[in-house]
């Protein structure tokens, strides 16, 4: 009879755990955010507390939820800091990975869009156009935004799009790259926002790129969003190329040639 019981609980807090594994895949629940509270939890899921918390302790046993001391649950970050982290250091530490990245962006940030604009619900929509007006709020205003805080909101404007693909493996592959993303988006609203031609140039390209995903056209939000990462590349290039034409007429100047 014990038996039994042990057999049905397991099973219980199993089933729980895959729902909200689910969440996570979905990206409903994010990585490093703290979990609702157990009854807005037991609500949604039509569970009991004691169901929810077999479940739980099943996802912190697998390492997909963690708790510490005197804060509520979180999800995990799941994709295995410590292997990541020197892969990290070395990607940042070489200029090269901008534009290899910028490739990568390219291609995955075009098919999202594209699935975006195929896929996306009413919902997904509401929450671009609330991540779009963000970014051009911040555009807009007069005194100096902090370029981090502009980059942010950019890569969030992205992201926005990549959750409306529906593709979870999608999410969670730019998710993973989030660090190097931002630095990719950093790059370019630090070098390009202050020069107003490349700054106007951003911003029809976001806009067109918003506008062919919640009209629902695939083939040019596709094209919009390769366009716009492919026209960050080149101005970057460009300034690179010119930063380099003005050390080399220095050093003549100075006498080095």
């Amino acid at each position: 009879m014990e038996a039994d019981q042990g057999a049905a609980r397991r099973q219980v807090s199993d089933v729980v755990a895959e729902r909200i594994e689910r969440l996570i895949v979905d990206g409903v629940l994010k990585v490093g955010q703290p979990l609702p509270s157990e009854r807005r939890l037991c609500e949604k899921l039509g569970i009991s507390r004691s169901a929810l918390r077999e479940g739980l302790k099943v996802l912190r046993g697998r390492g997909i939820i963690e708790t510490a001391q005197g804060r509520d649950s979180r999800v995990a970050k799941l994709s295995g800091e410590r292997d990541a982290s020197p892969l990290m250091h070395l990607f940042n530490s070489q200029p090269r990975t901008l534009y290899d990245l910028l490739e990568v962006r390219g291609l995955l940030e075009g098919e999202s869009a594209r699935l975006a604009a195929l896929r996306g619900t009413e919902a997904d929509f509401v929450l671009l156009t609330r991540r779009y007006e963000e970014m051009l709020a911040a555009h807009a205003q007069e005194q100096p935004v902090d370029p981090r805080e502009h980059a942010r909101l950019d890569h969030a404007f992205h992201l926005a799009i990549c959750e409306a693909s529906h593709n979870p493996v999608l999410v969670h592959t730019l998710q993973s790259l989030t660090d190097l993303m931002l630095s990719t988006v950093f790059a370019s609203v630090n070098n390009l926002y202050h020069r107003p031609a490349q700054k106007r140039q951003i911003d029809r390209q976001h806009s067109r790129l918003y506008h062919a995903v919640i009209e629902r056209l695939p083939e040019q939000a596709q094209r919009a969003a390769r366009d716009h990462i492919h026209s960050i590349r080149d101005n970057l290039q460009e300034i690179e190329q010119e930063e380099q034409r003005l050390v080399r007429a220095t050093m003549r100047l100075e006498g080095w040639a």
